[in-house]
């Protein structure tokens, strides 16, 4: 009888726990019987969503499951939520930036007035006003992810800190920020796998600072380049996408990987069909200059990746890099391209990338923001 009534109990309080429990396998409510009354609408982005509940609090849940609740200017933090919500009080400012590719996404919205620190200096942003801004000392550098400065962080009253997923490999700088008591928001837009998903992500810095119906407008004309492009001819030109490194090596962006999405979103082919680690999180693959030319010796298009090696002005100076490109077809033909060094801080962009790069392999004319002619 007592065995009996022991397990009575027991499945009493797990039944109590599965639905009591603060809502822990609740995937849209709050845990205190909160339930959202619309939740926003994605067309690409996948590793975010954000509901909408009364009185404007908002819940946003990470492709990882954690979870923030903004919660309204003058409001309260809602009772009974679940132990894993972090509270985002409005208005959120002094905000340490430390995810380099969301600078854009708050350049695009005009509110760099919510960014005090920045994880990168003055001289490695490309995005203008960004860099005025810490010319200025609007913005003040607080130290890269991995070495923040918490004592300047901690003085300037920050209230998020935005970090990109390489925090992953400084995981005691996250847990020494929220041990601080400074909520810590992974931003995970490099997981999507379509690139306007990328681009997407402004509408969730939006609704941090009650700015949706700007980003909708921002990320709809993005989304408009993309349909365009759609609507034309795919061009089947091969394309090579690369830089070569200090030690001869080249670098290319893996089979899969965003740009070389964009470049097949563009019309054109990515020469390479099975390249990198795909369970690998890194976007590029080294080879030798052996493995390269045999794959892209007869592309159509190569295009030199800048934003690392550094842009090159002519022609005469990518050869100088490896004498074996004088033999590419696309070097006879007069196909190369360069990325403009802004290229990779310009997420907000995605959907004029993909225009830029149909207007190359479909040798049309246009005016070009991130690529330029090697001649």
């Amino acid at each position: 009888m007592k065995r009996w009534i022991g397990a009575f109990l027991g499945l009493v309080m797990l039944f109590s726990c599965l639905h009591g429990c603060g809502g822990q396998n609740d995937a849209t409510g709050l845990g205190n019987g909160w339930e959202p009354v619309s939740s926003m609408e994605l067309q690409y982005a996948h590793e975010f969503s954000l509901d909408y509940f009364a009185d404007g609090y908002k819940l946003i849940t990470l492709g990882d499951g954690s979870r923030f609740l903004v919660v309204p200017e003058g409001m309260e933090v809602p009772s009974g939520i679940h132990r894993d919500i972090v509270a985002l009080r409005q208005p959120i400012e002094n905000i340490y930036l430390a995810a380099t590719s969301v600078m854009c996404l708050f350049d695009g919205l005009d509110r760099l007035d919510a960014i005090t620190l920045s994880g990168t200096r003055a001289e490695g942003w490309y995005i203008d006003r960004a860099r005025e801004a810490m010319e200025r000392g609007d913005i003040l550098y607080a130290g890269k992810y991995s070495e923040p400065d918490y004592e300047r962080i901690l003085g300037s009253s920050c209230s998020l800190a935005i970090e990109s997923t390489m925090i992953g490999h400084a995981s005691d700088v996250k847990d020494k920020l929220e041990e601080l008591g400074i909520p810590v928001l992974v931003d995970q837009s490099s997981r999507e796998t379509h690139p306007l998903g990328r681009t997407e992500w402004v509408k969730l810095y939006a609704a941090l600072l009650n700015e949706e119906e700007q980003a909708e407008s921002l990320f709809q004309k993005q989304a408009d380049y993309l349909n365009s492009v759609r609507q034309e001819a795919n061009t089947g030109k091969t394309v090579a996408f690369f830089y070569i490194s200090s030690s001869g090596y080249v670098v290319t962006r893996k089979s899969g990987d965003y740009v070389s999405k964009m470049i097949e979103l563009a019309g054109g082919k990515y020469v390479f069909d099975n390249l990198g680690d795909p369970e690998s999180s890194s976007s590029t693959a080294t080879i030798e200059m052996e493995t390269f030319y045999a794959a892209a010796k007869d592309a159509d298009y190569i295009i030199y990746n800048s934003a690392i090696a550094g842009e090159v002005e002519s022609l005469a100076q990518l050869l100088a890099l490896n004498p074996l490109l004088k033999d590419f077809k696309a070097v006879k033909n007069g196909n190369v391209w360069c990325t403009s060094q802004n290229m990779f801080q310009e997420t907000l962009q995605l959907g004029q990338m993909i225009r830029e790069f149909h207007l190359i392999f479909s040798d049309s004319p246009g005016e070009f923001d991130y690529l330029f002619p090697l001649t």
